[in-house]
C-alpha cells in the first residue's frame, strides 16, 4: 500500500513544482522547514538533506517557532510548512505572521482545501489514498509521502544548480561519503614502492621487482617512456610455457596497453576503472611521465568499495 501511494506521487508534480524548483534555485535566503509531530521528524530530514546537497535549509519546529524560534527566520528566507491535514492550529498563528514579513511559503500538504493549502504560495501535494495504520489514523503512508517529496525537492534543486561533485565533497567531509569525493589517486600512490623494470631486463629480473615492491605488477619502461606493465598473473601464463625461459625479456612479457590514472583523479573513479577491467593495480601517469602505481588494496584499506 506504501509502494503504491508512492507510484501515485509522480502525477502530483505539476508545472507549479518546476516553478517553485526554479524560484528556490534563486533563492537568496535559507530553506526554513516546519512541521510539528510526525511531520517534524521529516522536515528535520528534509532540511539535513537540502543541505547536504547544496541548498542550505534549516529545520523549525512549529510549536517552538510561536515561542521565540521565529528569530531564526530571515526575510529573504522560503518557508517550507509540513502536514498532512494542513489544518494544525500552530499553522494557523504562525502563517499570518510570515505573510506579514513576506517571506515564501510552500506547503507540503495531502489537503488541497486546507488551511495551510489556501494561504501558501506554492503547493507540493503529498496525497496518499489511506494510512496503513489499522484505524488509518496514525501518520505511516503520508510520512513516507512526506520524505519522498523533500528527496525529489533537494535533487532537484541540485540539479537546477548544477552542483559539482566538488561541492558536494565540502558538504560531506566525514566517513566514507566525505572519502569518496574528495579522496585522490594522488593522496594514496605516493607511500607506495614505484616498481619499474627496463624493456630488455631478464625475467628474473621482473620477478624480483615485482616481489620486493609487493603491489603484483611492474612497469616497464624503454628510458622514461612507458612501454607497458608486467602483472604476477602475466608471470603464471609464462610459467605455463617453459622453454627458453632464461632468454626471456621484459618486453616479451608485457601487456602494452596498461590501465592509467592520475594524480588527480577520484578514488572512488579509480576504484571503478579497476572493476570494470578486472585489474588490481593503476599505473599513475603525468601526462607521459610514470609517477608510481596504485593498488586495489589502497583503496579498500580507506574504505571505499
Amino acid at each position: 500500500m506504501e509502494s503504491d501511494s508512492i507510484a501515485k506521487l509522480a502525477s502530483s508534480l505539476d508545472a507549479d513544482f518546476v516553478e517553485l524548483v526554479k524560484m528556490l534555485s534563486e533563492l537568496e535566503g535559507k530553506i526554513v522547514v516546519s512541521g510539528i509531530g510526525k511531520s517534524a521528524y521529516i522536515a528535520r530530514k528534509i532540511a539535513s538533506t537540502l543541505s547536504s546537497t547544496g541548498s542550505p535549509a534549516i529545520f523549525m519546529h512549529t510549536a517552538d517557532a510561536l515561542h521565540g524560534d521565529m528569530g531564526i527566520i530571515g526575510k529573504s528566507d522560503a518557508i517550507l510548512m509540513i502536514s498532512n491535514s494542513g489544518n494544525t492550529p500552530e499553522f494557523k498563528v504562525l502563517i499570518p505572521l510570515l505573510k506579514k514579513e513576506g517571506n515564501l511559503i510552500i506547503a507540503m500538504t495531502a489537503k488541497k482545501d486546507s488551511y495551510l493549502t489556501q494561504h501558501a504560495d506554492h503547493l507540493i501535494h503529498a496525497n496518499v489514498d489511506q494510512e496503513i495504520c489499522p484505524h488509518n489514523i496514525s501518520p505511516t503512508v503520508s510520512a513516507t509521502a512526506q520524505l519522498v517529496l523533500g528527496d525529489v525537492l533537494a535533487v532537484s534543486l541540485a540539479r537546477m544548480k548544477g552542483v559539482e561533485l566538488h561541492e558536494m565533497g565540502k558538504f560531506h567531509p566525514g566517513g566514507m561519503i566525505g572519502k569518496s569525493l574528495y579522496l585522490k589517486v594522488g593522496d594514496l600512490y605516493l607511500s607506495n614502492e614505484n616498481p619499474r623494470v627496463d624493456l630488455f631486463s631478464s625475467v628474473e629480473e621482473v620477478i624480483c621487482e615485482i616481489s620486493s615492491k609487493r603491489l603484483g605488477a611492474t612497469a616497464v619502461l624503454e628510458g622514461d617512456k612507458l612501454c607497458g606493465i608486467i602483472t604476477d598473473g602475466d608471470i603464471r601464463r609464462m610459467l605455463h610455457n617453459p622453454e627458453n625461459l632464461s632468454e626471456l625479456k621484459a618486453k616479451d612479457v608485457m601487456s602494452v596497453n596498461p590501465k592509467l590514472t592520475n594524480e588527480n583523479e577520484l578514488l572512488v573513479n579509480a576504484l571503478q576503472k579497476m572493476r570494470s577491467n578486472n585489474i588490481s593495480q593503476l599505473l599513475v601517469m603525468d601526462g607521459e611521465s610514470y609517477l608510481g602505481m596504485i593498488h586495489l588494496h589502497d583503496i579498500l584499506k580507506e574504505g571505499i568499495i
